[in-house]
């Protein structure tokens, strides 16, 4: 079952010159385009700044996937949790995890959502139940689990939701998540963000079966397809799943079919991949499409799309000056979360 909709004709009204008016733009909508955009500036910024050699270490971007992301996160919670994969830059983001925080993290600084210990791969951010950025493949479903399970046994009405990779499903990781999650009708929300590769690996050439929904209803729970370039298919979809958890149906699988555009990390020459087939996936960008079609129905004017790449690029550019500026962690404090020395033990 797929979430994808052609879009209805807006409603519009007759003016006294027989012209018809489009829909207002609305504040979720804005929102919705702003959050894209915000994911998108932030990462093209990153990539600038990795190239300086101001950014190090490993960086993986979601450039092409910002509706993934940002819908889903539109459809949770605050009290809601999150889990993420190494490419979580927009799920940190859209989950409302400061836009300083995350930069400065990127430059390895105290001020970061970590305490610049983890670097891009591992963002953040107890207070807003965002749990990683998690290097491992797949190793955040265990995790997500052990989340929805506290809250089943508490009574709690929240609901975990787990970013994966296409590459993580056929880790055993998944299948036993999925099979506990469906024996003991957890609250999560598994969000597959099938981008088509495993790193280098295409997806038809390591799973004999491609279509992960199916293979995901086959544990017993609930199980769809989604356009993930379409960010109101996205939240629609998850909006829909998170419910059905909430009302006790069990967990739910969304197979996000995305795309993303840049190389697997920033050290990934991308030569599994052809070029033909980037630019055809780009004829899709999410930003692009929101963009069409808040223009054909809701009346989007340049002025505003300015206005809000403006604001956009002025958020970040001060993000980046605090976390230039912002200190390294004390060399004293380098043994803190680690180990605790034997004074303050006692």
């Amino acid at each position: 079952m797929s979430t994808t909709r052609t879009p209805r004709k807006p409603k519009t009204k007759a003016t006294g010159k027989g012209k018809a008016q489009p829909k207002q733009l609305t504040a979720h909508q804005l929102a919705l385009l702003a959050s894209m955009l915000r994911v998108r500036r932030f990462e093209e910024r990153c990539v600038e700044l990795y190239s300086a050699a101001r950014i190090r270490g490993f960086m993986h971007l979601c450039i092409g996937e910002e509706a993934v992301a940002v819908g889903v996160n539109e459809a949770l919670t605050e009290d809601d949790a999150v889990v993420s994969t190494y490419r979580e830059h927009g799920h940190a983001l859209a989950r409302g995890v400061p836009a300083d925080a995350v930069m400065a993290e990127m430059f390895g600084k105290v001020t970061g959502c970590s305490r610049g210990r983890g670097g891009s791969m591992h963002l953040f951010d107890a207070e807003r139940r965002f749990y990683g950025g998690n290097a491992i493949v797949g190793g955040g479903l265990p995790l997500a689990a052990g989340l929805a399970l506290a809250d089943r046994m508490t009574g709690r009405s929240r609901v975990t939701c787990c970013f994966f990779g296409d590459g993580a499903f056929a880790e055993g990781e998944f299948h036993e998540t999925a099979n506990l999650a469906a024996l003991w009708g957890l609250p999560l929300l598994f969000v597959c963000e099938n981008n088509l590769y495993a790193m280098g690996t295409a997806l038809d050439r390591a799973q004999a079966q491609t279509d992960l929904a199916m293979r995901a209803a086959s544990y017993g729970m609930v199980s769809w397809a989604v356009d993930g370039m379409d960010v109101l298919a996205v939240e629609d979809a998850a909006r829909r799943a998170a419910e059905g958890i909430r009302a006790g149906t069990g967990p739910h699988f969304l197979e996000m079919r995305t795309y993303r555009f840049r190389a697997h990390s920033m050290y990934d020459p991308d030569r599994y991949r052809d070029k033909a087939e980037i630019e055809q996936w780009k004829e899709r960008d999410p930003i692009d499409r929101l963009v069409r079609r808040l223009r054909e129905q809701a009346g989007l004017t340049d002025r505003t799309l300015t206005d809000l790449e403006s604001r956009t690029g002025a958020e970040i550019d001060a993000a980046v000056e605090r976390a230039d500026r912002a200190a390294e962690e004390p060399v004293a404090d380098l043994l803190r979360y680690v180990t605790s020395p034997a004074e303050e033990a006692s």
